[in-house]
């Protein structure tokens, strides 16, 4: 039997504004269920990671200005009431941008903020740089693992040796569930533990699928 003291973390940098780490997070939530790993839950910002790429598509550009909101309000939130508000916050925003597609605005932040039980006025800090300094200071804490080739998520996790192992992705859709989720996390573990390991890729051939 799994006890408390053998499962393992796993940490978790998201931006709540990425399909991608959306559909990576909830894969996580199935390994949980097969493997002894726990998810502690941190924000990185592709606001920030962007910030001085001058060749983003202009549509792009404008998503990317958006970004800087939610992330402001989970660092906001966190620093109310504690990390562990942090991952039920996520799955709220996540589930409304992403699988419901309701906009990046202020209505919908509160929303999520009610349904993770969270006082709707931590909303206000969308618009505040005064969490702009703890938000930085995440980002770098993930992006420092694994550099600034990589977007979000990034996860970071004790290895087969126990060396604490880091990577970007995996990129997957649809999120895999039950035992092909803990197959998934298996390879992906043994792969980035591997040294001099850094790369596999192929051409994204399907968009985000919220199944």
């Amino acid at each position: 039997m799994t006890t408390a003291d053998s499962r393992k973390i796993a940490d978790f940098w998201f931006d709540p504004v990425c399909p991608w780490a959306w559909m990576t997070s909830r894969w996580m939530l199935e390994v949980e269920k097969l493997r002894p790993v726990d998810t502690r839950w941190h924000v990185m910002s592709l606001a920030v990671l962007n910030e001085h790429n001058e060749n983003l598509p202009e549509q792009y550009r404008e998503a990317i200005k958006k970004a800087w909101g939610p992330v402001r309000v989970v660092i906001a939130a966190a620093q109310a009431h504690g990390e562990k508000v942090i991952g039920p916050l996520y799955t709220e925003l996540g589930t409304r941008f992403h699988n419901q597609a309701l906009p990046n605005e202020r209505a919908t932040i509160e929303a999520a903020l009610v349904a993770a039980g969270l006082p709707a006025e931590l909303a206000d800090a969308a618009e505040s740089d005064a969490y702009d300094e703890a938000l930085r200071a995440s980002h770098q804490e993930g992006i420092s693992l694994v550099g600034q080739d990589v977007g979000t998520p990034v996860i970071a996790v004790d290895g087969p040796d126990g060396d604490r192992v880091a990577f970007f992705g995996p990129v997957v859709t649809p999120t895999p569930r039950g035992e092909a989720a803990a197959r998934l996390w298996d390879g992906t573990v043994l792969v980035a533990s591997t040294p001099g390991f850094y790369e596999i890729k192929r051409t994204r051939t399907a968009g985000p699928s919220f199944e």
